[in-house]
Parts: structure tokens; C-alpha cells; sequence
């Protein structure tokens, strides 16, 4: 049932970008209407969470860290202010207890859909975006009496944000973005909130 709900979440993402007009109005971009973009950047968790027997049946909380960040993205634009995107990322959080041993590792493979609107300033553009994913997540804690490794079902959640880009030609264009996420995945009855920021430096192709 998960391969089956991913299949169609990818089928529904493909066919929003497959209908993207050849035509597109803005100067510098009019012949380029379907892009490429690398992203990295950091993963800043809001959350902490609880660990039940982190140590010797304890339930502890668990603090968060900023750790890594990025994802690859194909995109198009339907209309000159509204862009659809299709991205596939990866972005991790250590963690540990205070005055406790042991540490956690959250990893995360995030599946996107997001769509952009676009204010068009010359070779700048401005946006914002909303968008759903499906996240496929691991948990591992380590190095105390309570270790183990748990991979979740696929959770779905949703992110916004915002952004700018700049094109430096044609067909090339760097940019920064800003977003916030949502998703509660649970690993054997311990939900893990992944709800936090990712902030990315990004390069992008057009063509």
C-alpha cells in the first residue's frame, strides 16, 4: 500500500510538470520555460521529542540540533507567476539527552510537490510557495542501554516559504530560499515531530 500511495503521489507531480506551456512571457526566461535546481543548505528542527527507554526504561527528552539540508528539483511554469516544482531531498537532526548518554540520528528522504507564486522584477524573481510531501524517515539512537534503529511509514506533511532568485544568464540563475515544514511520523508508537526550517544557496539550469 505505502509503494502504491508513493506511485501515485509521483504520477499526480509528473503530470502537473508534463502540462507546462512552451510559452512563457517573462523577459530572460520566455525561451526557457522548465528548470533544473540544486539546493543545500541547513535543517533546523523547532521540536524536541520523548524517547521511551532511552535508559533503562526511562522516557527522555531529546534536544535537537541544526544539521544538513539539500535537495535536487525539476520545475516548470504554468502561467508567468505561478511555478509548479518537483523535488526529492535529504536533511538530518542529531540529538541527545541532557546529562544522559546515548545520542539519536533523524533522517529524513522527503518527496515534494510545490507551488510557487512569482513576482517578476527584471532578472530578479520574488516567491512564495505551499506545498505536501511524502517523507520517508529513520530514527536511530545509539550508544546507551535503550539503541535501536526504526524506519517509519511513509508520513505525509506539508511545508511553506519563501524566496528569490537571480538570473546570471539565460539559462542559469543562483537564489536563496527559506521554508517551514510539518510532519509527525512514529516509529513503533513514538511519534517524532519533524517540524522545523530548512534554509538553502541555490543553482539552478533553465531550458
Amino acid at each position: 500500500m505505502k509503494t502504491i500511495k508513493i506511485a501515485v503521489f509521483l504520477v499526480l507531480a509528473v503530470s502537473l510538470l508534463a502540462i507546462t506551456p512552451q510559452v512563457y512571457a517573462a523577459e530572460g526566461r520566455r525561451d526557457n520555460p522548465n528548470y533544473f535546481v540544486l539546493k543545500g543548505g541547513v535543517y533546523s528542527p523547532s521540536e524536541n521529542y520523548d524517547i521511551s527507554n532511552f535508559n533503562s526504561g526511562n522516557t527522555s527528552r531529546i534536544d535537537t540540533k541544526t544539521g544538513f539540508n539539500g535537495e535536487i528539483a525539476v520545475g516548470g511554469y504554468l502561467l508567468p507567476v505561478l511555478a509548479v516544482e518537483l523535488g526529492v531531498g535529504y536533511f538530518e537532526s542529531e540529538g541527545s539527552a541532557a546529562a544522559e548518554p546515548g545520542t539519536t540520528k533523524l533522517k529524513a528522504i522527503p518527496v515534494l510537490v510545490t507551488a510557487k507564486g512569482i513576482i517578476p522584477i527584471g532578472a530578479m524573481e520574488l516567491y512564495g510557495e505551499f506545498g505536501i510531501g511524502a517523507y520517508i524517515t529513520k530514527l536511530d539512537v545509539d550508544g546507551n542501554f535503550g539503541s535501536f534503529s526504526g524506519q517509519s511509514k511513509t508520513t505525509y506533511g506539508v511545508h511553506a516559504g519563501a524566496g528569490f532568485n537571480i538570473d546570471v544568464s539565460d539559462t542559469t540563475f543562483i537564489g536563496m530560499e527559506g521554508r517551514y515544514l510539518r510532519a509527525k511520523p512514529d516509529y513503533g508508537g513514538q511519534p517524532v515531530k519533524l517540524n522545523g526550517f530548512t534554509a538553502t544557496v541555490d543553482l539552478g539550469f533553465r531550458y
